[in-house]
């Protein structure tokens, strides 16, 4: 035995973490997906700078574990996570690091642009490895239907980055809607500040070096080869098209998710939406195409699952637009925070929360001091989202249980990512016609089949359901 191994045997079985002593269990034993109760879990990071960064350091919070590799194609965003794990093995491909490390890891922490989370992701689960990857789960819907299946099918503990997911805000505000508080709910109103990054601008042009730090190949990952630009680095990919998933994609995965958990929905059955244009893209067809809009509304139309009649109504707001504000809150009170909120419209009442699913309460508030509120029924998450993971990959799949499974996290992405076709189908033009109300070819409500995965009303809508990857890149079960 290695003195390596030895220590960490020691130290666990010294009782720091307040456990029993473990049978020393070698991890080949128990085979894929498991972690031996004497080991740490050993994470391989893919994505170590920004929210690389940030999610890697909640994971080391934990002593059980040890971050062992690290994948990043920019050295300059990865320099403070390489000299805060020094000991893990860098690499550029994080193909190449699960090749080389797939006997050396246990997990994988998945924090890179949206284009590359779903190949990365199912990469990991190939091998056996626990996924927590970032949110949006994936950049298009075929994507999250692909790791959904995944995740039945490689049997890994699977978690997605919305850390408000293990919060307490969403469990109670679960906990107030199954006790009819405020009935059978019939619509909800969400909203973010988002974004806070450039959109609705022309796509940058000029010509530029690459930095040497930085290997543009890897950093294109599936999406088309374009030149090098500033203009995408290192956080604004998020207002491109070919890289990230707008606002949308960025806040909704923390602001529907009490949506998701509370309500009878599952995929919605249409969806339509409004979006702002700079004036110069009203007239000029080559313009911002490949931004996301500087704001949006989107309204999306779910069946009930429940086998009660009718459907629920769901608002997105983007951009700085808010929905009307309820009679019942008062001039001064709130209308969620600054990230954003979400407004449960019930047939008896309404509940308003802040993001995150934080802080809900019943509208007037006064009725809060009067109320007699639900026991608690959910179990909470006092270790949060990160270190429930972590404990959920030591436990071993089937017996550790996240928040945000992919189960979850992936029918949730694809519902989300419904709305982005709606909003891609808006922007689209025909060029062939002249008349300005002709050119708009998507400005109306989109029919959604989800057994097939496609717009059954508006077929060009279908080409954003699923992205063609350039050469080199795959996404297969």
């Amino acid at each position: 035995m290695s003195s390596k191994n030895n220590a960490r045997r020691k130290f666990i079985k010294s009782g720091a973490l307040g456990l029993a002593a473990f049978t020393i269990v070698p991890r080949h034993v128990l085979g894929r997906g498991y972690v031996a109760p004497s080991d740490k879990l050993r994470i391989a990071g893919i994505g170590a700078g920004g929210k690389g960064e940030s999610d890697l350091s909640e994971f080391a919070k934990s002593p059980r574990v040890e971050i062992v590799a690290l994948a990043d194609v920019d050295d300059r965003a990865a320099a403070k996570t390489r000299g805060r794990f020094s000991k893990a093995n860098y690499y550029h491909d994080f193909r190449e690091m699960l090749d080389k490390e797939k006997n050396n890891i246990d997990a994988c922490s998945i924090s890179t642009p949206d284009n590359t989370h779903a190949v990365a992701t199912i990469a990991a689960m190939q091998l056996g490895k626990h996924v927590y990857t970032q949110k949006p789960l994936t950049h298009d819907i075929y994507e999250a239907r692909i790791l959904t299946e995944a995740a039945k099918k490689y049997k890994v503990v699977t978690q997605m980055g919305n850390q408000g997911g293990s919060g307490d805000g969403v469990r109670t505000t679960q906990e107030m809607i199954a006790a009819g508080l405020i009935g059978d709910v019939t619509e909800v109103k969400c909203w973010t500040n988002r974004p806070v990054w450039p959109q609705g601008i022309p796509t940058p042009t000029g010509k530029f070096d690459v930095p040497k730090e930085l290997n543009w190949d890897l950093w294109i990952g599936p999406a088309k080869m374009i030149d090098y630009n500033p203009a995408y680095l290192p956080f604004n990919w998020r207002g491109w098209w070919a890289f990230g998933t707008g606002a949308l994609g960025d806040m909704a995965c923390h602001i529907m998710d009490p949506v998701f958990r509370c309500l009878p929905i599952l995929y919605p059955s249409s969806v339509e939406c409004s979006v702002a244009s700079i004036w110069k893209a009203m007239w000029d067809d080559t313009a911002n195409q490949d931004s996301c809009p500087p704001s949006s509304i989107i309204h999306l139309s779910y069946p009930r699952t429940d086998g009660k009649k009718g459907e629920i109504k769901v608002s997105w707001h983007d951009g700085g637009l808010l929905p009307e504000r309820p009679d019942e809150l008062l001039p001064g009170e709130a209308f969620g925070n600054w990230d954003g909120g979400v407004l449960f419209i019930g047939k008896k009442g309404k509940l308003l929360a802040d993001c995150y699913g934080a802080n809900p309460r019943l509208l007037p508030t006064k009725l809060m001091a009067h109320t007699n509120m639900p026991a608690e029924t959910i179990k909470r998450v006092p270790e949060g989202h990160y270190l429930q993971w972590v404990n959920a990959c030591i436990d071993g799949y089937g017996k550790g249980k996240t928040s945000s499974p992919f189960e979850f996290a992936g029918p949730f992405t694809e519902s989300i990512l419904i709305g982005n076709l709606a909003i891609r189908s808006w922007m689209m033009r025909n060029p062939n016609l002249t008349g300005q109300e002709d050119k708009y070819l998507g400005r109306k409500k989109l029919i959604w089949d989800a057994n097939k995965m496609q717009i059954t009303n508006f077929d060009p809508a279908n080409q954003f359901v699923k992205r063609e990857y350039r050469e080199g890149w795959k996404l297969e079960l």
